[in-house]
């Protein structure tokens, strides 16, 4: 009987740790679960030690109140691997948590650790890699290009997919019915705008998104905007667009139990998008979408990541594909000016679009679609590494 102790911190570890119990549970049906973890693990069999929510907690000014609480879970989790003796400890992401459980669980065993979610030292930070390998025996990479940064430092490294190719995407029929719906002619001009999912963020690149979006309207006056705004921030985003030009649709999850079909009905929708960096540009590629990508911060934060940054993109199509056909405007670059003109471009160069859409199928091919699910491929990769 083969055992694992999983711990999840937040809701996408949830989501790929649950992936992974049970491409477990199919190739071990007497496999068993322990750890932390949210509902969706817990709907594939795991008791969870206490609450994952209590893990979910991100920035200096939030984590420093919960110091003491974090460091308890810290010592519980260890202590409980511990007992345990499984034959693996299974940290999924949140590195600040998980590798200070494996930290202690290797201090005092031999048990074997695998972390999901290789760091992503090809960007920034490069040391992490070697500081992890001190506690980690073997990582689930999700992207096809991360393996030898961390073979480079001793642990085994297995490319397992990204979750977004096992994502359902909306049918034509699904996009067609979405524009039927909202009164958007099938020849009319549908732009996505997706200015985050964070308050911070959105407040920032509402404003500079709105005015982007002025002279695309302004030439393609018949245009529509869809937004379908992340469930924590659609307050302040129905606020923010009220100003915005084009009386854009908001897609609001707060009291549309259907908000999530919608949103994936809306992706393939649309014609074009303009979002803010992040993993939204992997659904928008496998979505088919052409996009622009902006992004800006504090001035502050620009200092410190730009002397960090190892990479001149950080759009996950152009690291990927090693293509440059997604624009991005990122920091001083953010401006209203600039994006329009990108999104005039590929609106209306056919080639712009073509470039783009043969790099985002590319994207999604190297990224494991039409393989295994990334599920079941972390889960021969862990029994594999037992042997």
């Amino acid at each position: 009987m083969t055992r694992f102790f999983l711990i999840a911190g937040e809701p996408s570890g949830d989501a790929l740790g649950a992936a992974l119990m049970a491409g477990l549970k199919q190739l071990d049906p007497d496999v068993q679960f322990s750890g932390v973890g949210g509902p969706l693990m817990q709907a594939e069999g795991l008791t969870s030690l206490f609450p994952m929510d209590e893990l979910s907690v991100m920035g200096l000014a939030e984590v420093l109140p919960k110091y003491r609480a974090l460091m308890r879970r810290i010592n519980q989790c260890a202590t409980q691997v511990l007992s345990d003796k499984p034959d693996a400890l299974i940290t999924i992401d949140s590195p600040d948590f998980s590798l200070r459980v494996a930290k202690r669980v290797k201090a005092a065993s031999s048990i074997r650790t695998v972390h999901y979610v290789a760091p992503t030292v090809w960007a920034w930070r490069a040391g992490r890699a070697r500081k992890m390998a001190r506690v980690i025996d073997q990582v689930l990479a999700l992207f096809p290009f991360e393996p030898p940064y961390m073979q480079a430092e001793g642990m085994r490294c297995d490319f397992v997919g990204h979750p977004v190719v096992s994502q359902p995407v909306a049918s034509p029929d699904e996009a067609a019915a979405f524009r039927a719906q909202h009164g958007i002619a099938p020849e009319t001009k549908l732009i996505l705008a997706l200015p985050g999912s964070r308050l911070g963020e959105v407040g920032r690149l509402a404003p500079v998104f709105g005015e982007s979006l002025r002279p695309v309207l302004a030439r393609h006056p018949s245009a529509r905007v869809v937004l379908p705004a992340a469930g924590p921030v659609a307050g302040a985003v129905a606020d923010l667009v009220a100003s915005w030009p084009g009386n854009p649709i908001l897609l609001d999850p707060r009291d549309n139990p259907n908000a999530l079909t919608e949103k994936r009905a809306a992706f393939v929708a649309a014609d074009l998008a303009l979002a803010a960096s992040g993993t939204v540009s992997l659904e928008l590629a496998a979505a088919q979408t052409p996009m622009v990508i902006a992004y800006d911060m504090s001035w502050l934060s620009r200092q410190i990541i730009g002397r960090m940054m190892k990479i001149d993109t950080v759009t996950l199509v152009n690291i990927v594909t090693n293509q440059r056909v997604v624009p991005e405007y990122l920091g001083e670059a953010c401006k209203p000016d600039r994006i329009a003109a990108a999104l005039l471009d590929l609106l209306d160069n056919p080639d712009a679009r073509a470039a783009q859409l043969a790099a985002e199928a590319e994207t999604m091919r190297l990224l494991g679609q039409g393989d295994q699910p990334p599920g079941l491929r972390a889960a021969r990769a862990v029994l594999d590494g037992l042997t």
